[in-house]
């Protein structure tokens, strides 16, 4: 089975990468040049005929992803489904669907049927809430349990996955020596650390990589290779485990680019501004400019119910310096899961520092829209100012008790309350 990066090696120009290069505005030869060097992923997994492709990295616009799901403490299917329609009716390019609840199976593959948004997934959130299920002990999680889910939810049509494969015995082991502030933070992270102290064996993904690869490449689904030690809180930015981390994440980078597997790295986390310009260019470094996936990074760590503003601080300075895809921040962060409010929330603040960071960074398509949006307002054409703001919904009359043409009824204030007192 062939891959888009295989393709790319080739000198083949696929269906998905002139699609992308049209959306971009470049030229399809520097796009087939990029995935061939692993600078660019696309997410698209070989299952799905309706999923919108999405590029990924070097030379393109910023991209914004936003994390759904259901927990044990909220397991209602509906409201995610609800999610995804303000992810989609909101802008975000990409969606996580990140379940622990009930029936993990049956929700992601109603996810996956309801959006035409890449989903990416973590199989580990379900392959460990299974052996605690099952043992109440996620030590007891075997290799082959873990693979299996992973290959399943290739199988569903999931576009991308994030595996913690850097979380070795060795990482391990430079955490216990040095110590930090607030530990692992990461789920996927401490269970696979949890695993590795319960039996002493290696982490599986990173001992049966090879193997990973062999699902990945048949379905073409990206590895997003999860940042298990990411910093959880300041202190902890640039560590001594954190570093080892990205170092073992460079080298399956290159092992996956060679076994024909696109493969992007995933980034902090919890990063004080002055540390985010030199951090971002070390992990391009070491990860050979693989495309880079960052959470926020958080600027500061005292402001629960804001963590979207912090957020997008540090997202734009990293996106500035090199990051290529930005993870929402809401402002449940550090609280409790996200409502719908929240999640539009954090995909609106996100985008801000996505498209800031794009005219930084010279991008074509987003300094003519700034350019367009200013001479709106010098000819106070509110309907053209719409056309080119982020969130077209603040320009429609919240009085008015008609939904919003762009996102229904999830778009003013006062059709959230009304959402959320049906609800109640």
């Amino acid at each position: 089975m062939t891959t888009q990066i295989i393709e790319a090696k080739k000198g083949k120009i696929t269906a998905p990468m002139e699609y992308i290069a049209q959306k971009e505005g470049i030229e399809p030869e520097f796009l087939r040049g990029k995935i061939a060097q692993g600078r660019v992923v696309i997410l698209k997994n070989n299952r799905r005929t309706d999923v919108v492709p999405t590029g990924v990295g070097e030379g393109l616009s910023v991209k914004v992803n936003a994390n759904i799901g259901t927990s044990m403490e909220r397991s209602d299917l509906e409201t995610e489904l609800d999610k995804v329609k303000i992810i989609e009716a909101t802008g975000a390019d990409v969606l996580m669907d990140l379940s622990t609840g009930n029936d993990i199976d049956s929700v992601r593959k109603r996810i996956i049927a309801s959006t035409k948004l890449p989903v990416g997934t973590v199989p580990m959130y379900q392959a460990g809430k299974e052996a605690f299920d099952n043992f109440h002990d996620v030590g007891r999680l075997s290799k082959e349990k873990l693979f299996s889910d992973i290959e399943k939810q290739c199988k569903d049509g999931v576009d991308f996955i994030t595996v913690h494969c850097g979380v070795t015995k060795f990482v391990v082991e430079q955490l216990e020596k040095q110590g930090r502030v607030t530990d692992i933070v990461s789920r996927g992270g401490s269970m696979l650390a949890c695993r590795i102290k319960a039996t002493g064996e290696e982490n599986p993904l990173y001992e049966y990589y090879d193997e990973l690869l062999e699902i990945a490449r048949e379905y073409d689904c990206t590895l997003s290779l999860g940042d298990g030690l990411r910093p959880g809180c300041g202190s902890d930015a640039g560590d001594r485990a954190q570093v080892a981390e990205t170092m073992i994440l460079g080298e399956l980078v290159k092992r996956a680019r060679d076994f024909g597997v696109q493969a992007m790295v995933e980034g902090p986390g919890h990063v004080p501004l002055n540390k985010i310009p030199s951090m971002i260019e070390t992990i391009k470094v070491l990860t050979d400019y693989a495309p880079l996936y960052v959470l926020g990074p958080l600027v500061t760590d005292i402001a629960p119910g804001y963590d979207h503003i912090t957020a997008a601080i540090g997202g734009t300075l990293a996106a500035y310096h090199g990051a290529d895809f930005l993870c929402y921040v809401t402002p449940a962060e550090h609280l409790g899961l996200p409502d719908i409010k929240q999640v539009r929330e954090g995909i609106i603040a996100s985008k801000i520092a996505a498209h800031a960071a794009d005219v930084a960074r010279g991008n074509k398509a987003a300094i003519e829209r700034d350019y367009n949006m200013s001479a709106a307002r010098k000819n106070l054409d509110w309907e053209a100012q719409r056309e080119y703001a982020l969130d077209k919904c603040v320009f429609e009359k919240i009085d008015s008790g008609k939904p919003c043409t762009m996102c229904g009824k999830y778009c003013s204030m006062k059709i959230f309350d009304e959402y959320f007192a049906a609800q109640s």
